[in-house]
């Protein structure tokens, strides 16, 4: 979450409701963090995340900021390097560049994908409609068409092994792994098989990367935006 779900391959249709599907009832601020650190009763929804302050229990400045939710469990995401930063604008900015009209890039959006999974991709590319509702706080996957996610160090295992499993079983077409080597980007692309609800890796990337999937794509991955 940045601030403005069991077996969960299902898809979700709405975007989050406000009234928790764990507990049937609305359950606030308060409620949430009253025994803080740990859960609420019934543990961590997608909903819950949108009922956060902005601010931590004790009046910490910033403390729900980044967060986001893998498996009903809160992640809080460390600060970025500014290779993290420079890779999420140049990526948006080309992407949209490049965009046909229905589709639109953004940064660090939340994901739906089930009652307690609620991931906070990189990038994502979506449906314009989507986009242009700014009360909007989440996706949900039948709005996404591509999901790009650049490692860092502290979350490298959620990376490479937990969110690319949860966006290939919620269906999500398009998936990009952006790697650091040597403060340069090295691009591997992943396309799902509906069949097997998994990804197949279709190309690596270095100094260029051009597919034709979401829609023709052709960037240089040495000069960015920045």
């Amino acid at each position: 979450m940045t601030t403005n779900g069991d077996g969960d391959d299902a898809r979700v249709e709405g975007v989050t409701s406000t009234v928790s599907k764990e507990t049937g009832a609305l359950r606030d601020a308060d409620e949430l963090l009253a025994n803080w650190p740990y859960p609420p009763p019934g543990g961590w929804t997608a909903d819950d995340l949108d009922r956060l302050p902005q601010n931590g229990p004790n009046g910490e400045l910033d403390f729900f900021k980044h967060v986001e939710l893998i498996d009903g469990a809160l992640i809080f995401m460390s600060p970025q390097r500014r290779f993290h930063e420079y890779l999420l604008y140049g990526l948006r900015t080309t992407l949209n560049a490049q965009a046909p009209d229905h589709l639109k890039a953004v940064m660090q959006m939340d994901l739906v994908l089930g009652p307690r999974q609620r991931p906070c991709p990189d990038v994502v590319v979506v449906d314009k409609q989507a986009a242009q509702d700014r009360s909007r706080t989440a996706y949900t996957p039948n709005e996404v068409h591509l999901v790009i996610e650049v490692v860092s160090p502290e979350s490298e295992f959620r990376d490479h092994s937990v969110k690319p499993e949860l966006y290939a079983k919620a269906g999500i077409p398009h998936f990009w792994l952006v790697e650091n080597k040597a403060d340069e980007p090295t691009v591997f692309v992943y396309q799902l098989d509906p069949v097997s609800r998994s990804y197949s890796v279709t190309g690596i990337h270095h100094d260029r990367l051009k597919v034709a999937e979401p829609f023709p794509i052709d960037i240089d991955l040495i000069e960015l935006p920045d």
